[in-house]
Protein backbone atom coordinates (compact mmCIF):
# COMPACT_ATOMS: atom_id res chain seq x y z
CA UNK A 1 0.00 0.00 0.00
CA UNK A 2 1.26 3.48 -0.84
CA UNK A 3 0.19 7.02 -1.61
CA UNK A 4 0.96 9.09 -4.70
CA UNK A 5 1.16 12.85 -4.06
CA UNK A 6 0.87 15.17 -7.05
CA UNK A 7 1.74 18.75 -6.03
CA UNK A 8 1.20 21.71 -8.35
CA UNK A 9 3.10 24.90 -7.54
CA UNK A 10 0.70 27.19 -9.34
CA UNK A 11 2.21 29.37 -12.05
CA UNK A 12 5.72 27.92 -11.76
CA UNK A 13 7.23 27.89 -15.25
CA UNK A 14 10.85 27.21 -16.20
CA UNK A 15 11.17 28.92 -19.56
CA UNK A 16 9.16 29.82 -22.64
CA UNK A 17 7.94 26.96 -24.81
CA UNK A 18 8.71 26.89 -28.51
CA UNK A 19 5.21 28.17 -29.29
CA UNK A 20 5.27 30.96 -26.69
CA UNK A 21 5.28 33.59 -29.45
CA UNK A 22 1.72 32.61 -30.33
CA UNK A 23 0.74 33.72 -26.82
CA UNK A 24 2.89 36.85 -26.60
CA UNK A 25 5.15 35.19 -24.03
CA UNK A 26 8.57 35.15 -25.69
CA UNK A 27 11.33 35.40 -23.12
CA UNK A 28 9.23 34.33 -20.15
CA UNK A 29 10.99 32.25 -17.49
CA UNK A 30 9.14 32.45 -14.20
CA UNK A 31 11.54 30.52 -11.98
CA UNK A 32 14.72 31.73 -13.66
CA UNK A 33 13.70 35.38 -13.55
CA UNK A 34 12.38 35.27 -9.98
CA UNK A 35 15.57 33.64 -8.69
CA UNK A 36 17.77 35.91 -10.77
CA UNK A 37 15.99 39.09 -9.73
CA UNK A 38 15.69 38.34 -5.99
CA UNK A 39 18.69 36.05 -5.39
CA UNK A 40 16.40 33.88 -3.30
CA UNK A 41 17.74 30.58 -2.02
CA UNK A 42 15.87 27.28 -2.21
CA UNK A 43 18.20 24.76 -0.58
CA UNK A 44 15.68 21.96 -0.03
CA UNK A 45 14.22 22.06 -3.53
CA UNK A 46 17.80 22.44 -4.72
CA UNK A 47 18.75 19.19 -3.01
CA UNK A 48 15.85 17.55 -4.81
CA UNK A 49 17.27 18.71 -8.16
CA UNK A 50 15.48 21.96 -8.96
CA UNK A 51 18.74 23.59 -10.03
CA UNK A 52 19.45 20.67 -12.36
CA UNK A 53 16.40 21.50 -14.50
CA UNK A 54 17.53 24.95 -15.70
CA UNK A 55 20.42 27.21 -14.66
CA UNK A 56 19.48 29.18 -11.54
CA UNK A 57 21.79 31.80 -10.10
CA UNK A 58 21.40 30.88 -6.43
CA UNK A 59 20.18 27.27 -6.75
CA UNK A 60 23.13 25.29 -8.11
CA UNK A 61 22.79 21.81 -9.62
CA UNK A 62 23.71 18.89 -7.39
CA UNK A 63 25.54 15.71 -8.34
CA UNK A 64 23.20 13.36 -6.49
CA UNK A 65 19.70 14.88 -6.42
CA UNK A 66 17.11 13.33 -4.13
CA UNK A 67 14.54 13.43 -6.93
CA UNK A 68 14.54 12.69 -10.63
CA UNK A 69 14.27 15.93 -12.59
CA UNK A 70 13.07 17.21 -15.95
CA UNK A 71 10.63 19.55 -17.67
CA UNK A 72 7.05 19.19 -18.87
CA UNK A 73 5.73 20.50 -22.21
CA UNK A 74 2.08 21.51 -22.53
CA UNK A 75 0.54 20.53 -25.87
CA UNK A 76 -3.07 21.62 -25.36
CA UNK A 77 -3.76 25.13 -26.69
CA UNK A 78 -3.95 27.64 -23.86
CA UNK A 79 -2.12 28.64 -20.72
CA UNK A 80 -4.85 28.66 -18.08
CA UNK A 81 -5.23 26.59 -14.93
CA UNK A 82 -8.05 24.41 -16.26
CA UNK A 83 -6.16 23.49 -19.42
CA UNK A 84 -3.00 22.76 -17.44
CA UNK A 85 -4.67 20.65 -14.76
CA UNK A 86 -6.78 18.80 -17.30
CA UNK A 87 -3.74 17.86 -19.38
CA UNK A 88 -1.94 16.74 -16.22
CA UNK A 89 -5.00 14.53 -15.60
CA UNK A 90 -4.69 12.93 -19.03
CA UNK A 91 -6.98 15.22 -21.06
CA UNK A 92 -5.33 16.74 -24.12
CA UNK A 93 -7.48 19.45 -25.69
CA UNK A 94 -7.68 20.04 -29.43
CA UNK A 95 -9.44 23.42 -29.26
CA UNK A 96 -8.80 26.18 -26.75
CA UNK A 97 -11.46 27.47 -24.41
CA UNK A 98 -12.93 30.79 -25.65
CA UNK A 99 -11.31 34.01 -24.49
CA UNK A 100 -12.55 37.60 -24.62
CA UNK A 101 -9.77 40.17 -25.17
CA UNK A 102 -12.40 42.88 -25.82
CA UNK A 103 -14.80 41.87 -23.04
CA UNK A 104 -17.95 39.80 -23.34
CA UNK A 105 -20.32 40.45 -26.25
CA UNK A 106 -23.56 42.35 -25.64
CA UNK A 107 -25.76 39.26 -26.04
CA UNK A 108 -23.82 37.45 -23.28
CA UNK A 109 -24.13 40.37 -20.87
CA UNK A 110 -27.80 40.93 -21.72
CA UNK A 111 -28.61 37.27 -21.06
CA UNK A 112 -26.65 37.31 -17.81
CA UNK A 113 -28.49 40.42 -16.61
CA UNK A 114 -31.89 39.04 -17.58
CA UNK A 115 -31.39 35.70 -15.85
CA UNK A 116 -29.83 37.12 -12.68
CA UNK A 117 -32.18 40.10 -12.45
CA UNK A 118 -29.42 42.72 -12.27
CA UNK A 119 -29.79 46.02 -14.12
CA UNK A 120 -26.32 45.92 -15.64
CA UNK A 121 -22.68 45.11 -14.94
CA UNK A 122 -19.52 47.12 -14.32
CA UNK A 123 -16.18 46.80 -16.13
CA UNK A 124 -16.76 44.00 -18.69
CA UNK A 125 -13.14 43.92 -19.82
CA UNK A 126 -9.92 41.99 -19.27
CA UNK A 127 -8.39 43.23 -16.03
CA UNK A 128 -6.26 42.43 -13.02
CA UNK A 129 -8.51 41.25 -10.20
CA UNK A 130 -7.10 43.66 -7.67
CA UNK A 131 -7.06 46.61 -10.09
CA UNK A 132 -10.63 46.10 -11.29
CA UNK A 133 -11.90 46.09 -7.70
CA UNK A 134 -10.05 49.33 -6.94
CA UNK A 135 -11.39 50.90 -10.15
CA UNK A 136 -15.03 49.86 -9.77
CA UNK A 137 -15.43 48.97 -6.08
CA UNK A 138 -16.98 52.27 -4.99
CA UNK A 139 -19.48 52.28 -7.87
CA UNK A 140 -20.36 48.67 -7.14
CA UNK A 141 -21.01 49.47 -3.47
CA UNK A 142 -23.18 52.44 -4.48
CA UNK A 143 -25.21 50.65 -7.18
CA UNK A 144 -25.11 46.96 -6.30
CA UNK A 145 -24.12 46.13 -9.89
CA UNK A 146 -21.69 43.20 -10.14
CA UNK A 147 -18.17 43.72 -11.45
CA UNK A 148 -17.78 41.35 -14.41
CA UNK A 149 -14.34 40.91 -15.95
CA UNK A 150 -12.08 38.42 -17.68
CA UNK A 151 -8.35 37.95 -18.37
CA UNK A 152 -6.17 36.33 -21.00
CA UNK A 153 -7.55 33.06 -19.61
CA UNK A 154 -10.93 31.59 -20.44
CA UNK A 155 -12.78 32.97 -17.41
CA UNK A 156 -15.98 34.84 -16.59
CA UNK A 157 -15.30 36.47 -13.23
CA UNK A 158 -17.80 38.18 -10.97
CA UNK A 159 -16.54 40.34 -8.09
CA UNK A 160 -18.86 41.59 -5.34
CA UNK A 161 -18.42 43.18 -1.92
CA UNK A 162 -19.90 40.77 0.62
CA UNK A 163 -21.61 43.62 2.49
CA UNK A 164 -23.27 44.82 -0.72
CA UNK A 165 -24.14 41.46 -2.27
CA UNK A 166 -24.47 38.50 0.13
CA UNK A 167 -22.08 35.64 -0.61
CA UNK A 168 -24.91 33.20 -1.37
CA UNK A 169 -26.28 35.64 -3.97
CA UNK A 170 -22.89 35.98 -5.63
CA UNK A 171 -22.62 32.20 -5.78
CA UNK A 172 -26.10 31.95 -7.28
CA UNK A 173 -25.26 34.53 -9.94
CA UNK A 174 -22.16 32.52 -10.85
CA UNK A 175 -24.11 29.26 -10.99
CA UNK A 176 -26.53 30.91 -13.44
CA UNK A 177 -23.61 32.13 -15.54
CA UNK A 178 -22.07 28.64 -15.61
CA UNK A 179 -25.23 26.66 -16.32
CA UNK A 180 -27.29 29.00 -18.48
CA UNK A 181 -25.06 31.69 -20.00
CA UNK A 182 -21.48 30.53 -20.59
CA UNK A 183 -22.41 27.49 -22.66
CA UNK A 184 -22.02 26.39 -26.27
CA UNK A 185 -19.64 28.70 -28.10
CA UNK A 186 -19.21 30.65 -24.85
CA UNK A 187 -18.32 27.62 -22.70
CA UNK A 188 -15.43 29.20 -20.81
CA UNK A 189 -13.12 27.07 -18.73
CA UNK A 190 -14.24 28.67 -15.48
CA UNK A 191 -16.81 31.02 -14.01
CA UNK A 192 -15.25 32.45 -10.83
CA UNK A 193 -16.94 34.09 -7.84
CA UNK A 194 -14.56 36.75 -6.47
CA UNK A 195 -15.88 38.09 -3.15
CA UNK A 196 -14.13 41.03 -1.50
CA UNK A 197 -14.57 43.43 1.41
CA UNK A 198 -13.38 46.82 2.60
CA UNK A 199 -13.51 50.43 1.49
CA UNK A 200 -12.03 52.34 -1.46
CA UNK A 201 -8.26 52.22 -1.23
CA UNK A 202 -8.24 49.23 1.12
CA UNK A 203 -10.22 46.48 -0.59
CA UNK A 204 -9.27 42.89 0.23
CA UNK A 205 -10.17 39.84 -1.83
CA UNK A 206 -11.53 36.94 0.23
CA UNK A 207 -9.60 34.17 -1.48
CA UNK A 208 -10.78 31.43 0.88
CA UNK A 209 -14.38 32.23 -0.12
CA UNK A 210 -13.65 32.32 -3.84
CA UNK A 211 -15.44 29.62 -5.78
CA UNK A 212 -14.65 28.29 -9.26
CA UNK A 213 -17.36 26.81 -11.45
CA UNK A 214 -15.58 24.71 -14.06
CA UNK A 215 -16.81 22.71 -16.98
CA UNK A 216 -17.28 19.05 -16.19
CA UNK A 217 -14.25 17.17 -17.53
CA UNK A 218 -14.81 14.48 -20.15
CA UNK A 219 -14.01 10.95 -19.08
CA UNK A 220 -11.67 9.30 -18.56
CA UNK A 221 -9.70 11.80 -16.45
CA UNK A 222 -7.18 10.75 -13.85
CA UNK A 223 -8.96 11.34 -10.49
CA UNK A 224 -12.28 9.98 -11.75
CA UNK A 225 -10.59 7.00 -13.38
CA UNK A 226 -8.70 6.12 -10.20
CA UNK A 227 -11.97 6.37 -8.25
CA UNK A 228 -13.49 3.83 -10.59
CA UNK A 229 -10.54 1.52 -9.87
CA UNK A 230 -11.29 1.67 -6.14
CA UNK A 231 -8.45 4.04 -5.27
CA UNK A 232 -9.22 6.84 -2.80
CA UNK A 233 -8.72 10.31 -4.25
CA UNK A 234 -8.16 13.49 -2.24
CA UNK A 235 -8.04 17.10 -3.46
CA UNK A 236 -6.11 19.80 -1.56
CA UNK A 237 -6.65 23.45 -2.47
CA UNK A 238 -8.48 24.55 -5.62
CA UNK A 239 -8.00 21.30 -7.57
CA UNK A 240 -11.55 20.05 -7.03
CA UNK A 241 -12.95 23.27 -8.51
CA UNK A 242 -11.01 22.76 -11.73
CA UNK A 243 -12.75 19.41 -12.21
CA UNK A 244 -16.24 20.70 -11.31
CA UNK A 245 -16.11 18.80 -8.02
CA UNK A 246 -15.90 15.43 -9.80
CA UNK A 247 -13.43 12.63 -9.21
CA UNK A 248 -12.59 13.17 -5.54
CA UNK A 249 -13.69 11.28 -2.44
CA UNK A 250 -12.52 14.13 -0.22
CA UNK A 251 -11.76 17.79 -0.87
CA UNK A 252 -9.72 19.83 1.61
CA UNK A 253 -9.93 23.61 1.19
CA UNK A 254 -6.96 25.80 2.06
CA UNK A 255 -6.34 29.51 2.66
CA UNK A 256 -2.59 29.51 2.04
CA UNK A 257 0.34 27.48 0.77
CA UNK A 258 1.40 26.83 4.35
CA UNK A 259 -2.01 25.38 5.15
CA UNK A 260 -1.80 23.28 1.98
CA UNK A 261 1.47 21.73 3.15
CA UNK A 262 -0.04 21.17 6.61
CA UNK A 263 -2.86 19.28 4.88
CA UNK A 264 -0.31 17.20 2.98
CA UNK A 265 1.39 16.33 6.27
CA UNK A 266 -1.92 15.40 7.87
CA UNK A 267 -2.86 13.14 4.96
CA UNK A 268 0.60 11.54 5.05
CA UNK A 269 0.03 10.62 8.69
CA UNK A 270 -3.48 9.24 8.19
CA UNK A 271 -3.78 7.72 4.71
CA UNK A 272 -2.26 4.34 3.87
CA UNK A 273 -3.03 4.27 0.15
CA UNK A 274 -4.53 6.67 -2.35
CA UNK A 275 -4.00 9.57 -4.74
CA UNK A 276 -3.56 13.11 -3.41
CA UNK A 277 -3.78 16.01 -5.88
CA UNK A 278 -2.71 19.33 -4.31
CA UNK A 279 -2.42 22.90 -5.59
CA UNK A 280 -0.31 25.57 -3.87
CA UNK A 281 -1.90 28.71 -5.27
CA UNK A 282 -0.22 31.74 -3.71
CA UNK A 283 2.71 31.94 -6.16
CA UNK A 284 0.19 32.53 -8.95
CA UNK A 285 -2.80 34.21 -7.35
CA UNK A 286 -1.09 36.52 -4.88
CA UNK A 287 2.15 37.33 -6.64
CA UNK A 288 2.38 36.30 -10.29
CA UNK A 289 -0.76 38.15 -11.30
CA UNK A 290 0.38 41.22 -9.36
CA UNK A 291 3.91 41.35 -10.83
CA UNK A 292 5.22 40.93 -7.29
CA UNK A 293 8.59 39.29 -7.84
CA UNK A 294 9.70 39.55 -4.21
CA UNK A 295 6.40 38.06 -3.03
CA UNK A 296 6.73 35.19 -5.52
CA UNK A 297 10.25 34.50 -4.23
CA UNK A 298 9.01 34.58 -0.64
CA UNK A 299 6.28 32.07 -1.44
CA UNK A 300 8.85 29.73 -3.00
CA UNK A 301 11.10 30.09 0.04
CA UNK A 302 8.17 29.23 2.32
CA UNK A 303 7.46 26.08 0.30
CA UNK A 304 11.15 25.23 0.41
CA UNK A 305 11.26 25.55 4.21
CA UNK A 306 8.21 23.38 4.72
CA UNK A 307 8.81 20.62 2.16
CA UNK A 308 11.21 18.62 4.41
CA UNK A 309 8.56 18.27 7.12
CA UNK A 310 6.17 16.74 4.59
CA UNK A 311 8.78 14.47 2.99
CA UNK A 312 9.77 13.26 6.44
CA UNK A 313 6.27 11.87 6.98
CA UNK A 314 6.24 9.71 3.86
CA UNK A 315 6.27 5.92 3.93
CA UNK A 316 8.89 3.89 2.09
CA UNK A 317 6.86 3.24 -1.05
CA UNK A 318 5.14 6.63 -1.34
CA UNK A 319 5.69 8.76 -4.44
CA UNK A 320 5.78 12.56 -4.80
CA UNK A 321 5.50 14.40 -8.12
CA UNK A 322 6.06 18.18 -8.08
CA UNK A 323 5.29 20.32 -11.12
CA UNK A 324 3.44 23.44 -12.30
CA UNK A 325 0.37 24.06 -14.47
CA UNK A 326 1.68 27.01 -16.54
CA UNK A 327 3.98 29.98 -16.03
CA UNK A 328 3.24 33.39 -14.50
CA UNK A 329 6.39 35.45 -14.81
CA UNK A 330 6.07 38.47 -12.49
CA UNK A 331 9.02 40.20 -14.14
CA UNK A 332 7.24 40.52 -17.49
CA UNK A 333 4.93 43.45 -18.36
CA UNK A 334 1.83 41.24 -18.52
CA UNK A 335 -0.09 40.19 -15.40
CA UNK A 336 -1.39 37.07 -17.15
CA UNK A 337 -0.17 33.49 -17.27
CA UNK A 338 2.72 32.63 -19.60
CA UNK A 339 3.19 29.72 -21.98
CA UNK A 340 6.13 27.93 -20.38
CA UNK A 341 7.60 24.55 -19.68
CA UNK A 342 6.99 23.47 -16.10
CA UNK A 343 9.43 21.76 -13.72
CA UNK A 344 9.24 18.06 -12.92
CA UNK A 345 10.60 16.54 -9.71
CA UNK A 346 9.90 12.87 -8.88
CA UNK A 347 10.76 11.75 -5.34
CA UNK A 348 12.38 9.48 -4.40
CA UNK A 349 14.74 9.30 -7.33
CA UNK A 350 14.72 5.47 -7.13
CA UNK A 351 11.06 5.49 -8.22
CA UNK A 352 11.82 7.10 -11.59
CA UNK A 353 13.13 5.64 -14.84
CA UNK A 354 16.29 7.70 -14.54
CA UNK A 355 17.90 10.60 -12.71
CA UNK A 356 17.25 12.93 -15.63
CA UNK A 357 13.77 12.76 -17.14
CA UNK A 358 14.54 15.31 -19.89
CA UNK A 359 11.68 17.24 -21.53
CA UNK A 360 8.45 15.27 -21.43
CA UNK A 361 6.35 15.43 -24.58
CA UNK A 362 3.14 16.28 -22.72
CA UNK A 363 1.75 16.93 -19.26
CA UNK A 364 -0.22 13.69 -19.76
CA UNK A 365 2.93 11.71 -18.92
CA UNK A 366 1.94 12.38 -15.31
CA UNK A 367 -1.42 10.60 -15.68
CA UNK A 368 0.28 7.66 -17.39
CA UNK A 369 2.89 7.46 -14.63
CA UNK A 370 0.30 7.58 -11.83
CA UNK A 371 -1.60 4.71 -13.45
CA UNK A 372 1.65 2.76 -13.62
CA UNK A 373 2.33 3.47 -9.96
CA UNK A 374 -1.02 2.01 -8.92
CA UNK A 375 -0.79 -0.90 -11.33
CA UNK A 376 -4.00 -0.09 -13.21
CA UNK A 377 -4.51 -0.18 -16.96
CA UNK A 378 -3.60 3.13 -18.58
CA UNK A 379 -6.23 4.85 -20.79
CA UNK A 380 -4.22 8.03 -21.39
CA UNK A 381 -1.77 9.13 -24.14
CA UNK A 382 1.83 9.54 -23.06
CA UNK A 383 4.81 7.71 -21.61
CA UNK A 384 5.45 6.77 -18.00
CA UNK A 385 8.47 8.05 -16.10
CA UNK A 386 7.87 5.58 -13.23
CA UNK A 387 9.83 2.33 -12.92
CA UNK A 388 7.27 -0.41 -13.48
CA UNK A 389 9.13 -2.94 -11.33
CA UNK A 390 8.21 -0.93 -8.23
CA UNK A 391 4.52 -0.81 -9.11
CA UNK A 392 2.22 -0.66 -6.09
CA UNK A 393 -1.01 -2.63 -6.48
CA UNK A 394 -4.45 -1.40 -5.50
Amino acid sequence: MAVCYLIIIDGLGVGAQEDSGLYGDEGSNTLGHVVGRTRCRLPELGRMGLGNIIPLDTVPPVSEPLAAFGKMREVSPGKDSTTGHWEIAGLRMDQPFPTYPDGFPDDVIEKYCRLTGVNGVLANKPASGTAVIEDFGREHQETGLPIVYTSADSVFQVACDVQTVPLEVLYKWCEIARIEVMTGEHAVGRVIARPFEGEPGSYRRLSDQRHDYSLKPPRPFLPGYLQEQGIETISIGKVTDLFAGEGFDRSLRTKSNSEGIRMLEKVAEEVQTGFVFANLIETDQNFGHRNDTEGFAGALEEIDREIPGFLGRLRKDDLVIITGDHGNDPTMPSTDHSREFTPLLVYPVSSATGHELHTRSSFTDIAVSVCGFFGVENPFPGKSFIRQEITIGK
